[in-house]
């Protein structure tokens, strides 16, 4: 059995246990994905054309990963401009596992993941026994800390006395450049020296 699907612009052919990369979805990996635009689902020798879709007919996927595809070089030139633009692109996909074709309204098989949850609300129940055990014994030792706050706070009160910090002065502005008027006056000075040791 096969069927056309639609997605996110996209006809796909599709059969069960196929491997399918389509345009990105929405879901996580392991989610269950339906696909309720059927365009054709064929058996055998048998077609169903949909106009535009089959009624009653559904695909089923499982989201394998999210990923990105290959790199592609977006090369843009106008000619004689001395304009020339590189880019790169890697498109966002999704990977799925088409699981069942569904026909006739037929809804999808439970799965053991749906089990899964059903496990967790016990777990969920004895966490909220303790949670509720918890309060009680936080309310026994909350009675208790405001005495030992109130020991504690005067010790505090010597930490606050300390004197401020003392503001640190300004620094001091660069001194004028005097070094350099030295240098370039040394430097005429020598100059006309070695003019008159050549004469």
């Amino acid at each position: 059995m096969y069927a056309v699907i639609k997605t996110g612009g996209k006809q796909y052919k599709v059969a069960k246990d196929q491997i399918v990369v389509v345009e990105k979805l929405a879901a996580a990996s392991g989610d269950s994905v339906a696909f309720d635009q059927v365009l054709l689902v064929g058996e055998d020798e048998k077609t169903t054309l949909g106009a535009p879709t089959v009624a009653g007919a559904c695909v089923m996927a499982e989201v394998v990963e999210q990923t990105r595809g290959d790199k592609i070089i977006v090369f843009k030139k106008k000619r004689r401009k001395n304009h020339r633009r590189r880019n790169g692109h890697r498109q966002h996909e999704t990977v799925l596992r088409i699981t069942e074709i569904l026909t006739d309204g037929k809804t999808p098989a439970k799965t053991a993941k749906a089990a899964k949850p059903k496990a967790e609300p016990k777990a969920d129940t004895e966490a909220k026994d303790k949670a509720v055990a918890k309060p009680a014994a936080k309310k026994a030792t909350a009675k208790a800390k405001p005495a030992a706050k109130s020991e504690s706070k005067p010790a505090a009160k010597p930490a606050a006395e300390k004197p401020a910090a003392e503001a640190k002065a300004p620094a001091k502005k660069a001194a004028p450049k005097a070094k350099t008027a030295a240098k370039s006056a040394s430097k005429s000075e020598t100059k006309p020296a070695a003019k008159k040791s050549e004469e």
